[in-house]
């Protein structure tokens, strides 16, 4: 898969979540190649290509096109019968602690409830400060 990123980030390796398109780059030319990933998914940086772009946006005025592939994403399931490789639909948990520091696992960004999940890899026991019996997976969609 082939996007754009700030020319200080294009470095093989990085990861990162694409948190959707800026209104800023509307008008530009270039945005069907920044905007064509998945907003909330996890992505790594597997090739980085020379020719360098404008652009109004990041630091230092310059964007080079990256090869990137997708990465599973990180969230909290409810514990019970979780199994690697199973699909279900994602349901977020009912937790209103916004200071937490699981929340963004139990609230990921870009993934809407009714989503049909698949657990790629069960990663560990998340200690819950309401004694709910989480788990922390990584899936895909």
């Amino acid at each position: 898969m082939i996007t754009l990123i700030g020319k200080e980030l294009a470095k093989e390796g990085l990861e990162f979540q694409y948190l959707g398109p800026l209104l800023e780059c509307r008008n530009c030319k270039l945005k069907n190649v920044c905007f064509n990933l998945d907003e909330g998914k996890w992505y790594r940086i597997i090739g980085v290509r020379d020719k360098e772009h404008d652009c109004k946006v990041h630091d230092g005025g310059k964007v080079v096109t990256v090869e990137v592939e997708e990465l599973p994403v990180p969230l909290a399931v409810g514990a019970k019968g979780v199994v690697e490789g199973e699909t279900l639909t994602f349901k977020p948990i009912n937790c209103k602690e916004y200071g937490c520091d699981y929340y963004e696992l139990c609230h990921p960004l870009g993934l809407r409830e009714g989503t049909k999940i698949k657990i790629e890899k069960i990663v560990e026991d998340i200690k819950c400060p309401k004694n709910k019996s989480l788990k922390k997976v990584l899936v895909t969609w």
